[in-house]
């Protein structure tokens, strides 16, 4: 999801597969009736300005549905940069785990910080330095949100030009398949590699695409012929334009899989099924990354929505993230807190609406526990 690149066995994929089934649905801005209704939930924030309390306060609350939030750099005036057709935004199930992020690492700033950013989708955070807030926003009555699954990205792209031709149906499907039929141990970044020769190891090592990495020609031929990223001068719709009629390759997975990555920032990391994912340990468990499953590397979920300026929303807040000194960040490898501290993975165990009662009845609990046997592990 936001910003993501800055400059498992069957049980596993059915269990990814039955979320995509209960996340592939288009979500609309509430009614008033509606919003009022979800806004009387006892105890739970219901606008912007509750949420930032409750993350000043340091608690753990249940979140309104109809709260969205998105990591942007500081001083930005729209979601995402002006030129992105789309921007990617978190579930209120993303908001609930910040709380509990700051709650428990409110006295370790970076953990929280790089936490949030760990758990949106960002790579290369070992030197990622750019000052970057979280907004927390409501959204316009007559927006939608979609679940940016593959299908749906496509399904946009026909109702935005009509059916150019350029995002061939047997394309799309072996896409969609090469992600949904996960071997044993493998995550997203490897089914990337698969379909686009781009290798696992470089990627992760933050290097350039390029045919030294093994990037097949196909994929770096849409790259070429779609142009310029939105992330520099180029934006979303023309670069889609141009690769439609600009390139010449074969129009197959790889070719698929290069245009999303260029013009709408569908990075390595994107699971194309509304889910996050990253290869960095979860903050919510405690262990080191290596010794994380795919499955617990998982994160929260995940939606887009018209990119729009901040002024256009009915509502919003910007918290500043405290993300500390780039290269002393060894938590995201060796685990946000101690192998012998049950409360951290305790507390991580309730997430999305069926954790909010669990959450309030608890986790603060539990959290008193291992904030009193915590002991991080130092930065490396």
């Amino acid at each position: 999801m936001n910003l993501k690149h800055p400059s498992a066995a069957r049980k596993s994929s059915l269990a990814v597969a039955a979320c995509v089934l209960a996340l592939t649905m288009t979500w609309a801005a509430p009614s008033e009736s509606m919003r009022t209704v979800a806004q009387t939930r006892a105890g739970c924030v219901s606008t912007p300005a509750e949420y930032l309390t409750a993350w000043n306060n340091r608690q753990i609350r249940c979140v309104s549905p109809f709260l969205f939030t998105t990591t942007h750099p500081r001083g930005s005036t729209t979601l995402y940069p002006s030129g992105f057709w789309y921007a990617w935004g978190g579930s209120n199930t993303n908001l609930e785990r910040y709380l509990v992020l700051r709650r428990l690492y409110g006295d370790n700033p970076p953990k929280v910080g790089i936490g949030i950013l760990s758990y949106v989708g960002f790579p290369d955070l070992e030197s990622y330095d750019t000052p970057t807030d979280l907004a927390v926003y409501t959204l316009p009555q007559d927006i939608q949100v979609q679940v940016p699954s593959f299908e749906e990205w496509f399904r946009l792209l026909d109702q935005e030009s009509g059916n150019t031709g350029a995002y061939p149906l047997a394309a799309q499907v072996d896409l969609v398949l090469a992600y949904s039929r996960l071997r044993p141990n493998e995550d997203v970044v490897g089914v990337f590699q698969t379909v686009t020769g781009c290798k696992r190891a470089a990627l992760l090592r933050g290097q350039d695409l390029s045919p030294k990495i093994g990037c097949n020609r196909d994929f770096l031929g849409a790259i070429a012929a779609a142009g310029p990223s939105p992330y520099s001068t180029g934006e979303s719709k023309s670069c889609f334009q141009n690769f439609a009629s600009r390139y010449r390759g074969a129009k197959n997975a790889a070719a698929m899989r290069g245009v999303l990555y260029q013009c709408q920032d569908v990075g390595y990391l994107n699971t194309g099924v509304g889910l996050g994912y990253n290869t960095y340990a979860n903050p919510f468990v405690c262990k080191p990354a290596v010794k994380q499953t795919v499955l617990q590397r998982y994160t929260g979920r995940e939606f887009i929505l018209p990119n729009m300026a901040f002024n256009e929303l009915p509502s919003y807040v910007d918290i500043e993230l405290d993300l500390g000194k780039p290269f002393k960040r060894g938590f995201l490898y060796s685990g946000y807190c101690g192998i012998g501290d049950r409360g951290c993975a305790s507390a991580g165990s309730a997430s999305g609406s069926e954790g909010s009662a669990s959450i309030q009845s608890n986790a603060k609990t539990r959290l008193r526990i291992s904030l009193s046997r915590r002991t991080s592990p130092s930065d490396r």
